[in-house]
């Protein structure tokens, strides 16, 4: 039977192409450059093939290497999550995990779903993490992360998924704007062509052109807004109109600015909340248990 790569020699790979340079590699590993070299090595005989080009100047992984090291992470987190399985089945719901959330979602969900959690969990601890979706999901998969809040449509083919429930668009301009009209707002109003989005990174900026029909929409005069609170406070000075989510509404984001929200009219386009995890970790009966909070306060 052919040789196998052994974890130790994965760590070593994940660690260059991480640092790109042997020296930083070795040093987070916490063994010689020697022996990490040597490690590397190993693996590339034991694989057969060459998977970083070096010199006394430069380093850089082969195209082999690359698609080596994705599936090393993910060998190495499935290894990770088989030692925590056997660690933890006899102490669930306890000790401290870590979840990430996504900026539009995590200060208007959190403060009701922490004091219930530790309410009903006064043993585990959740370390949160404040992130774009693309940085949540490869730190979920490279095992950073326990879990991820992040809300859907999104490429997750390779995670466990959890929908929780679903968060409807509304139309937010200035008190007297001519497109809040009525009771509910058309998409094909020309207040489209007045949409303030968020920047490139912000999952709600795709949701946002999803729910307008549209690829590619230029924000008004070219302006883009870092977060759902500089979005409405663009609104109320007037730059143009947002689509915000039901949820950051309800949470009190508009405050006192002089702003109206309207629904959309049906069928209103929307987005998914959702847990994610992976498929292989050591904690889906606290994954299962937590989602099962975080539905609880949107129950009637």
């Amino acid at each position: 039977m052919a040789a196998l790569p052994s974890l130790r020699q994965l760590r070593y790979l994940l660690a260059l192409a991480e640092h790109l340079n042997f020296t930083r590699a070795a040093e987070a590993s916490f063994v010689s450059q020697s022996t990490l070299s040597a490690g590397l090595k190993e693996l590339e005989s034991t694989l057969g093939v060459q998977l970083v080009e070096r010199d006394k100047q430069t380093m850089a992984l082969t195209a082999v290497g690359e698609g080596v090291v994705a599936r090393a992470r993910q060998l190495v987190a499935a290894a990770e999550d088989l030692r925590d399985f056997a660690t933890d089945a006899a102490r669930p719901m306890q000790g401290q995990l870590r979840l990430g959330v996504i900026p539009t979602i995590a200060p208007f969900l959190l403060p009701s779903v922490m004091p219930a959690l530790r309410k009903k969990f006064p043993q585990l601890k959740l370390a949160l993490r404040e992130d774009l979706t693309a940085n949540l999901l490869a730190r979920l998969r490279s095992r950073q992360l326990d879990f991820a809040l992040i809300a859907l449509p999104y490429d997750t083919d390779d995670l466990k998924i959890q929908p929780l429930f679903k968060d409807r668009f509304w139309l937010v301009g200035r008190e007297g704007d001519p497109a809040l009209t009525g009771k509910t707002i058309r998409l094909s109003h020309p207040w489209t062509e007045r949409l303030l989005l968020l920047e490139e990174g912000h999952c709600l900026r795709d949701h946002a052109l999803k729910a307008c029909r549209a690829t590619e929409v230029a924000s008004v005069e070219g302006v883009e807004a870092t977060s759902l609170l500089t979005l409405v406070q663009m609104v109320a000075s007037g730059l143009g109109v947002a689509l915000v989510p039901e949820m950051a509404l309800s949470g009190g984001l508009l405050g006192k600015l002089p702003l109206k929200a309207l629904p959309l009219a049906a069928p209103a386009p929307e987005r998914v909340i959702a847990l994610a995890t992976r498929t292989t970790s050591a904690h889906l009966t606290e994954f299962e248990a937590i989602a099962r909070v975080m539905t609880a306060p949107r129950k009637g």
